[in-house]
């Protein structure tokens, strides 16, 4: 199980890669290990949507499961990656890298503050 120390995370599994005033969002690798094999993402929201932190992005669904995904941070959609409708199970194999979510110019940056750390993230998910 990987917790990239880099990233920050909620406590409803998302992570958010900080570059900027651009966070990159997705599921966790423990979420995508939890929930198994994911056969099923769709967006709720557009490119220029406007979202609040903990917002419904998206609804993700696997052999086991269905689950929403919610916004770690408020701002503005700039990007959807359109390869999760057709392979969803980008997310199982590369949760942090090409199994990206979404990207939000945030309008308030100091809400990543308020996330949890790798460390704080991998012990909630362990405990």
């Amino acid at each position: 199980m990987e917790f990239p120390k880099e990233l920050r995370y909620t406590e409803t599994d998302e992570w958010v890669r900080v570059k900027g005033n651009i966070a990159t969002v997705g599921l966790s690798d423990f979420a995508q290990d939890q929930l198994s094999d994911l056969v099923y993402f769709e967006s709720l929201v557009e490119i220029g949507d406007t979202v609040e932190a903990e917002g419904n992005l998206a609804t993700v669904e696997s052999v086991k499961s269905a689950g929403d995904v919610l916004s770690p941070v408020s701002g503005e959609i700039i990007e959807i990656n359109g390869d999760l409708e057709d392979e969803p199970e980008i997310i199982n194999t590369d949760p942090y890298g090409n199994g990206w979510m979404f990207k939000i110019e945030m309008s308030d940056p100091t809400e990543v503050e308020g996330l949890l750390t790798a460390e704080e993230y991998q012990d909630q998910s362990e405990g």
